[in-house]
Formats: C-alpha cells, structure tokens, sequence
C-alpha cells in the first residue's frame, strides 16, 4: 500500500440539446445539431462530448422500414402467434441478426452489428415519424459517428467528441441503460491496470468503460418521452484517441455464457 493520494473532484455539465422537428431520411444532421446548440444560445468546446442517440442517427441514414412491407417468414410467424409479436418486427430482428443468442419464453436476443447482444436486433418502433415503422441500427455506428464529428466540425469549427448511444437491457439486472454503439474522437476504454487507487493499492484488473459511463449519464436528458437526441457532456476528462465502440464487445472466446 502506498501513500493515500489528493481526491480529484471533476465537475461534469450535461447540457440537452433537443430538435425543433423530427429527423427524416437524407437530413443534414450535424447542422440540424449546430444549428440546435447555436439557438440555444451554447457553445461547444473541443473538450466536450457529443451523445447523440441512435435512433436520429438512424433516421438520418434511411435505416427505416415500413412494417407493412416486410414478408415474415414462418419462423418468425409461429414465434409471433406464440407470444403475442408483431410478427414484421421478429422478421427483421432474424434478418438484422448475426447471431440467435436465445429465441426462447417469448424473448428474442440475438447478436447484431460488431457483435452487440441486443433484445430483437435493434429493431426500435418507439419515436417514430409516422405509425407502422421501425428503425434499425445504424449498419456501421462507429463510422456514422465519425462522419457526425467531421460534419459538426465543419459547422462549429471544433472537432469534439461524437459518442452514438443506445438504450439496452442487462441480463443480471432489471432496467435499462443507455450505452455507447459508436465513437469518435476518443478512447473508450481507460485501463487503470498498474495505477494506485485512492488508498495507494496498485490496481491490477480495472479497465473503466469510459464510452458506456458517459451514454448512461447522458441517458439521464434522453429519455424516450423528453424529446432531446443530442446530449453535450462538458467538463469530463476523457482520453483523445481513436477508439471505436466496437471495441467494448467482449471477443467470444472471452465469453463465459455462449
């Protein structure tokens, strides 16, 4: 044990940023998010972080289906009749799936994207512009962040960082939790392994998941019935870098329950 170290006290500011109208495919998101900030009458640093949720970032991108469009294949009907689903929204959960975790008590968990565990792929039918559609996920949320940040630069003349979040489920706890899906602009892992803690003990297994603590805050401002996509974290220092969300998912061989 070492010398008991000074508390570091941090001060973090979230600021919400909401939207005057809802996002449509094809909109110019990061000057809708400028232009949200600037009549707001904020400001933005290069030290902030964007969160924005994903649910714009996949309205922007077209990643939009019209339920009544979508053929359900037989798996996804007898899934449906069984528990009382929409069978459309199974049929996209199977097809956005990578992998079928457990299909099983009226639960479809399956993985998706670089690898996130999700409840029916993503698919997302709440906040919609109109009745009978649903959102995907983003097909690549790492690089639709990075094109976010290059665009907000271009807008505000700073290059923050841009953190796309989700809300997921937990397997060991009730209740849900916004959590990041795609990055830019920073790392999103700290490894304190070899640092001292507060008391002086040198830490050997503690990797903070810095990316999912700053989406679960943000969470705090974007709940689903607040109208507010875009969330600015200011004050949290946080490493620059090149991480990627993608980053956050366990490799397989890691993985103790699949």
């Amino acid at each position: 044990m070492g010398e008991r170290k000074e508390s570091a006290v941090v001060n973090v500011d979230l600021i919400a940023v909401p939207l005057e109208r809802a996002i449509e495919p094809g909109d110019d998101l990061g000057a809708l998010l400028a232009a949200a900030l600037e009549k707001k009458d904020g400001d933005v640093q290069a030290e902030d972080v964007w969160l924005v949720c994903r649910k714009v970032v996949s309205k922007a991108e077209g990643r939009i289906v019209r339920l009544s469009a979508v053929e359900p294949s037989e798996r996804a009907r007898r899934f449906a009749r069984e528990f009382g689903k929409d069978p459309a929204v199974v049929e996209l959960a199977l097809r956005e799936a990578r992998e079928i975790v457990r299909m099983e008590r009226g639960h479809l968990i399956t993985a998706t994207g670089p690898g996130w565990v999700c409840a029916n792929s993503g698919v997302d039918r709440s906040n919609q512009n109109a009745e009978g559609y649903a959102t995907l996920l983003p097909e690549d949320a790492d690089a639709s962040a990075r094109r976010l940040r290059r665009r907000l630069e271009s807008c505000l003349d700073v290059a923050p960082a841009v953190l796309v979040s989700d809300t997921f489920g937990r397997p060991w706890r009730l209740g849900q939790i916004d959590v990041a899906i795609g990055a830019a602009g920073l790392e999103v892992l700290d490894d304190l392994s070899g640092h001292a803690d507060w008391s002086g003990r040198v830490l050997e297994h503690t990797c903070a998941a810095v990316a999912d603590q700053l989406a679960a805050a943000a969470g705090l401002l974007m709940r689903k019935d607040a109208g507010t996509p875009a969330v600015l974290v200011r004050g949290f220092p946080y490493k620059a870098g090149d991480g990627r969300a993608a980053d956050l998912v366990r490799p397989r061989e890691d993985d103790l329950f699949r």
